[in-house]
């Protein structure tokens, strides 16, 4: 590949809400944003988090220079536990990504062995032909950075995930008057956050957000419990001073809340007036209308701590009436039964349940159509990638760049794998790679396909074991054989329908001679026991036919 060929291949992020990766590439050097998870679908049974396939990136590892992250929130980082342990290169990030990468990294018992450097808005790193600049942005997080990389094909934008805030909680404001500038000296790409493309105006600002915590908490006839994402770090500072502010004391529950807090308060992030910051013995001592807890669960995760306390499974804490339970998240999609099944546990209990839907309790950390306008009339790109989003969110977002007059041959809704070259001038899509979902379950990582289809299988038909007992001599069935199964419809005559598979199984060993292969008479027992119980009761179960020579 010449150097003056510049390819561009989302590896995740695309099409898709989290999972956020994206490789530039030239010759000799390469660089990845971002390396981030996927919450799983409701398909993808047992599975607890989704991670980019980074095959592509293993291949060329020679040629890797490092991994750089927008911001600190777990679908732009929490794929690095996983990924520093197959390929080693630095990661450069902000100071608070950074405490709360290696929050992760010491859940993974790889504490000081991966090299995390910090950077700073208005920093420039080369890594070989590439040169990073770190430009702040505003998001629901501090430290949040936009890129600039230079090449020697030009100039692309990355913008991460932002929106337009001018009253920010922590005083970190999208830096326009930067943006504006490369724009004059002109801009290749532009990749841009697609996530609320659809959603026409502007994002409110997360001040809104302070105003109503601050009237909930001076209502509250008992305790506060509010939800949020444990990476939410202005969400809960937030809190700390409504709460200080009417003489209450905070409580955090829920271990990856408790270690971010943790690590926000020794690197200076949060900051909270002595005696506010409880510990679970205070709160036990702590007079209902004097407290408020701070919990994971936003997303109605089953092991978190709100889900249970919605279930009454809490150790520390019983819902009773007279509690306000705020959920101060968006659901992410995919996640809304989840949400909705806590909430209506929460009321269950009596709890004064407060979300999105009903009060200014959250607010969007992505900008809106008016302020992505506004970022492509700045920034005049040559070529557009709409980054960050499902598709019909990508759509709208290629949309408005049409609006803004970009080109439409320049406009590429691209998907995960898709390989965009760009040569200064023109620009195309040559080729696709591997980029498909990597399931992680537990400390497996790699789950294959077949075994959530077999998942699936189970969850809808069922299975049937049909153990046989053997002569070790003669090969020939020993009595009849025993049916087991679990999850199997109770349909009427089921009884008989088992009984007939008896001899269903029996009939398709008949004239098996001890010498048979034993995988080969087991496939035979199986397709007829499933064909068989299809034909009666038009179900497939999974059948496991179990042979026991005596």
């Amino acid at each position: 590949m010449a150097s003056n060929i510049l390819r561009v291949i989302p590896l995740g992020g695309l099409g898709e809400i989290g999972k956020n990766m994206m490789v530039l590439e030239l010759d000799n050097d390469m660089i990845v944003v971002d390396a981030g998870v996927m919450f799983p679908e409701e398909d993808m049974l047992g599975i607890d988090l989704v991670i980019p396939d980074i095959s592509y990136i293993l291949d060329r590892s020679h040629k890797l220079r490092s991994f750089i992250i927008t911001h600190g929130h777990e679908d732009h980082t929490g794929a690095l536990p996983y990924v520093l342990k197959q390929i080693k290169a630095p990661v450069y990030c902000s100071r608070l990504a950074r405490g709360l990468i290696e929050v992760k990294l010491k859940e993974h018992k790889l504490a000081g062995q991966a090299e995390v450097r910090t950077v700073g808005a208005g920093e420039r790193v080369r890594f070989g032909e590439f040169q990073v600049e770190f430009i702040q942005v505003a998001h629901s997080i501090p430290d949040s950075f936009a890129l600039a990389i230079s090449t020697p094909v030009g100039t692309v934008i990355h913008t991460g995930d932002f929106k337009l805030d001018y009253t920010p909680v922590m005083g970190q404001a999208t830096d326009l008057a930067r943006l504006a500038r490369l724009g004059n000296e002109g801009v290749l790409l532009l990749l841009s956050d697609s996530t609320y493309a659809e959603i026409s105006g502007y994002t409110q600002s997360e001040q809104a957000v302070g105003d109503a915590l601050d009237r909930i908490i001076a209502k509250a006839p008992g305790r506060v419990i509010i939800a949020t994402f444990a990476s939410l770090i202005s969400r809960i500072q937030q809190v700390i001073d409504a709460a200080a502010r009417y003489d209450r004391r905070v409580f955090v529950i829920g271990r990856s809340m408790v270690d971010n807090v943790q690590m926000a308060l020794e690197h200076g992030y949060l900051k909270a007036p002595e005696g506010v910051l409880g510990t679970l013995d205070d709160l036990r001592r702590t007079p209902d209308e004097k407290t408020v807890v701070v919990s994971t669960g936003s997303q109605g995760e089953p092991t978190s701590a709100l889900v249970r306390m919605a279930n009454n499974d809490h150790r520390n804490i019983n819902i009773v009436e007279g509690d306000t339970v705020i959920l101060s998240s968006t659901p992410i999609p995919g996640n809304e039964m989840l949400v909705n099944r806590t909430i209506d546990n929460l009321c269950r209990l009596g709890a004064n349940v407060l979300h999105g839907r009903i009060a200014d309790v959250h607010v969007r950390g992505h900008a809106a159509s008016e302020e992505l306008k506004l970022i492509l009339d700045l920034v005049k790109p040559r070529f557009f990638v709409p980054v960050h989003g499902e598709y019909r969110h990508m759509l709208a977002h290629a949309k408005l760049a049409q609006i803004m007059n970009v080109q439409d041959d320049n406009i590429f809704v691209m998907e995960d794998g898709d390989v965009l070259e760009l040569d200064g001038a023109d620009g195309s899509i040559v080729e696709r790679v591997p980029a498909s979902h990597v399931y992680v379950d537990g400390l497996a990582v790699g789950v294959d396909q077949v075994v959530l289809r077999d998942r699936r299988h189970l969850s809808t038909d069922g299975i049937v074991v049909v153990i046989m007992a053997v002569d070790k001599q003669t090969g020939q069935v020993i009595g009849r054989p025993d049916i087991v199964t679990r999850g199997f419809p109770e349909v009427e005559g089921v009884e008989d329908v088992l009984e007939s598979t008896r001899d269903v199984a029996v009939n398709a060993l008949s004239g098996a001679a001890h010498v048979a292969e034993w995988s080969d008479t087991n496939t035979k027992v199986k397709d007829a026991v499933a064909q068989h119980l299809y034909d009666k009761i038009r179900r497939r179960p999974m059948i496991l036919p179990m042979t026991l020579e005596v």
